[in-house]
């Protein structure tokens, strides 16, 4: 197998020779020996690397969620480092000014609420609007390209967390996606996709020869990527997803919940793939600090068979039932719904109360198979 980043280097770099180059990457970026995407640039004899530019989380991944990270200079090599989750989500013309080339070169999780595929977006649309090439190093979907999950994001309530109508579990690599928003969604750059090789649709990620290295402080494993497509939507809750735990998005709870009760009910709805058992956590940050929370841990018993954002679904609306009255979805700082923003749609909180959230994802099915069928013809890998 080879990623995008190990081609690029082979042979795809000989067409860039001689232009400016900047690299959108973080600690992801690394070839399969780990050596950093930043280091194999910069040292590269026929590769003028000029600026560097930082998602979420920054470039070397030590910001914590929704941070703003500053503009800097990386020590390493001494080139300038562009915050893209900063002053400004889209490069300025100013960021670009002395670069021909945008290379992308960041490991996405699989689900729309990553922030990296938007980053990619607005880049592509800065890209277009200068008149700059965008490469993109392609790299796995860790959840595999084959499974689609959830509704697309409606107009009203796109966000940073869900810019474009994309499914919770969207099932396409980032170069894919980049091939989907330039074509279907109009960010019309000069656009270059480096395939890999030797990557099946049918792959997550431990089934490749690569090294996990998280894109963020919760991405944690295998079964937390799975997880996310539905356990994401607790943060939009009173709930903690257990961030500022060793098991974020497996771990749910809160103080008022009785996980003993909790695992019950849960196991009791027959949700496949998934069992619960009780747990009991102290978050070290962020909802709940300090406090003792009661809940579950979700156990994947079969990712092949596993509906991750049904089962996020109907796990809020068995805590609805359970604790009506300490239960709540939460607003954000603009006064939103968070939950809203997350689920792509207004419509799903009154489902949750109403205990009819599986009526909705019945609903939504047959917009998950256009989808599918409409993607076809931007994926690159059997």
């Amino acid at each position: 197998m080879k990623l995008g980043l190990e081609v690029f280097l082979d042979r795809e770099y000989k067409r860039f020779t001689g232009k400016s180059i900047g690299l959108v990457t973080n600690m992801t970026g690394v070839n399969q020996k780990l050596t950093p995407t930043i280091d194999l640039f910069y040292e590269h004899p026929g590769i003028s690397l000029k600026a560097l530019y930082g998602p979420e989380h920054g470039i070397r991944g030590d910001a914590k969620e929704g941070e703003e990270v500053q503009s800097s200079f990386d020590p390493y090599t001494n080139l300038p480092v562009y915050s893209l989750y900063g002053k400004t989500r889209k490069p300025t013309k100013e960021m670009l000014e002395s670069i021909d080339v945008i290379v992308f070169d960041l490991q996405d999780i699989g689900s729309r609420y990553y922030t990296y595929i938007y980053t990619m977006a607005y880049v592509m649309e800065a890209c277009a609007e200068q008149g700059k090439q965008f490469v993109v190093l392609d790299r796995p979907n860790p959840i595999s390209g084959e499974r689609l999950e959830g509704n697309l994001v409606e107009e009203d309530v796109r966000s940073f967390v869900g810019l474009l109508p994309i499914p919770n579990r969207h099932g396409m690599t980032v170069g894919e996606l980049a091939q989907l928003f330039k074509y279907k969604f109009g960010y019309d750059c000069e656009l270059t996709v480096v395939p890999m090789e030797g990557w099946k649709r049918s792959m997550y990620f431990d089934d490749t020869p690569l090294f996990w290295v998280p894109p963020s402080p919760n991405t944690t494993n295998i079964d937390m990527n799975i997880l996310y497509a539905g356990t994401c939507l607790i943060e939009g809750t009173n709930l903690s997803e257990g961030r500022g735990t060793t098991r974020p998005f497996e771990w749910i709870g809160a103080p008022y919940v009785d996980g003993n009760s909790l695992s019950k009910a849960f196991n009791d709805r027959g949700i496949e793939g998934v069992i619960a058992r009780p747990v009991s956590f102290k978050p070290t940050y962020q909802k709940y600090k300090d406090v003792i929370c009661s809940g579950i841990q979700l156990h994947v018993v079969n990712r092949n068979t596993l509906n991750s954002w049904k089962t996020g679904l109907l796990l809020l609306e068995t805590i609805a039932e359970m604790y009506p009255t300490d239960f709540s979805f939460i607003k954000n700082e603009q006064k939103k719904y968070f939950f809203d923003l997350l689920a792509g749609t207004k419509g799903l909180r009154d489902r949750v109360w109403g205990g009819t959230t599986e009526v909705y994802i019945e609903n939504c099915l047959a917009l998950i198979e256009g989808f599918q069928k409409e993607k076809k013809i931007y994926d690159l890998y059997n």
